[in-house]
């Protein structure tokens, strides 16, 4: 072969190898790509490629490999763009942030969004924005789907921090096929789910991102709301919870937390399904029960199986709250708290709010009564309960004002 053929050989094949990295790379195939960009001559066309590898691998949160490729582009041209700063960035990311663990709790991992012109990271396809809060399950994040400029929440749990080694591919297949599961449900006090995916050691659940309030504020005594609007939040959350139970999907985690209360009282019931996989975390901080089970029902405590009456018990718990400030059930610890559910008589809430009706008095006595067959035997007659005692109340407040 003359000299001449020889360099068209090696121009051909460099060309080959960075067509094919590029293949890779679009592919999702990164470390491939790495290994078809180092065969190439280091020209500008090969250290762009090398340059959005780099910056794919910290969408990625793959710190590490960001800073291997930035490493060797250096050699050939440290002055190439802002590698070199990059280079630096990509090293402290790699040393502050802990993927899928670090937090103490169930609170898990925490993504570094700050700093000049970092990329920001991605889980999946979503875009992180901005962090929200600490849920149950993880951090709670902003995110963004790029193709569809859809903005959501995006509610992370590190799995491999919090289950063991043994049991962790059975909660990965517990937490999708749940999660699949809440996905189906379609009703309009349901938060509806978009997404389910895992990156790296990181499970999430995408979701509608809402403007509210956690029916929490509303549970305290400067911000009790009026007996109306408690039982017209009280029923939103009953439709929500018949039409999920007809589905065959019990929500286990019914809370002042998990509901969403959004303009004009319309409420969103949120975290299907998820109470199920938490359960079966074996860490200590967390007791055998996910959760704090103030809510819970007796033969959820109990460790029974559950069905949608036990929702139902619970939502009794949150409408006790919101109309008297206070839980039913209270305990010095965990065991005295399980205990008072299952045993204890609550005080009535003629005496903790002698103003409330008596009507919802009755309702909400029947949801918290500790026998299953005891209580409203679905939602539905639940629903069928708030409707007379609207009622009710409305004609007493026609017969007052007509005397």
């Amino acid at each position: 072969m003359t000299e001449r053929g020889k360099i068209k050989s090696d121009e051909e094949s460099a060309e080959s190898n960075r067509m094919l990295g590029i293949a890779f790379q679009s592919q999702g195939q990164l470390d491939m790509a790495f290994e078809k960009f180092r065969k190439c001559p280091l020209d500008d066309a090969v250290m762009e490629a090398m340059y959005n590898l780099a910056l794919d691998y910290e969408r990625k949160r793959q710190f590490n490999k960001a800073t291997s490729v930035y490493q060797y582009m250096s050699k050939h041209y440290a002055k190439f763009r802002d590698i070199s700063s990059r280079q630096t960035r990509a090293q402290r990311m790699e040393e502050t942030v802990m993927l899928g663990g670090g937090g103490s709790g169930s609170a898990g991992a925490s993504l570094l969004l700050d700093g000049d012109n970092i990329e920001k990271p991605m889980l999946g396809r979503y875009q992180v924005e901005k962090e929200l809060g600490k849920g149950a399950m993880g951090i709670v994040y902003m995110g963004r789907d790029p193709k569809i400029s859809r903005v959501v929440a995006i509610k992370t749990m590190a799995l491999a921090q919090e289950f063991e080694a043994d049991e962790l591919e059975e909660v990965k297949q517990r937490f999708f096929r749940e999660a699949e599961t809440a996905g189906r449900l379609s009703h309009p006090n349901i938060v509806t789910i978009y997404d389910v995916g895992e990156d790296h050691d990181m499970a999430y659940i995408a979701m509608e991102l809402l403007k509210g309030r956690e029916l929490t504020h509303f549970c305290k005594k400067d911000h009790l709301l009026p007996v109306d609007r408690v039982l017209n939040i009280g029923l939103s959350a009953a439709e929500a919870l018949a039409y999920a139970h007809q589905q065959g999907v019990v929500h286990r985690d019914i809370k002042p937390a998990n509901i969403i209360v959004l303009e004009k009282d319309q409420i969103k019931v949120a975290d299907f399904g998820i109470a199920r996989v938490m359960s079966s975390s074996t860490k200590t901080e967390t007791g055998i029960i996910f959760g704090t089970p103030n809510y819970m029902s007796p033969e959820q405590v109990a460790g029974k199986k559950v069905d949608g009456r036990s929702d139902l018990f619970s939502l009794g718990v949150v409408l006790y709250e919101m109309l008297s400030a206070q839980k039913p059930f209270a305990g010095e610890n965990i065991a005295a708290l399980m205990y008072a559910i299952t045993n204890s008589n609550y005080a009535p809430l003629s005496q903790v709010a002698p103003r409330t009706p008596k009507c919802c008095v009755e309702l909400i006595d029947k949801l918290l009564r500790k026998g299953v067959s005891k209580r409203y035997q679905s939602a539905d007659l639940l629903i069928k309960q708030i409707h007379i005692c609207r009622q009710e109340l409305t004609n007493n407040e026609n017969v007052a004002a007509k005397g």
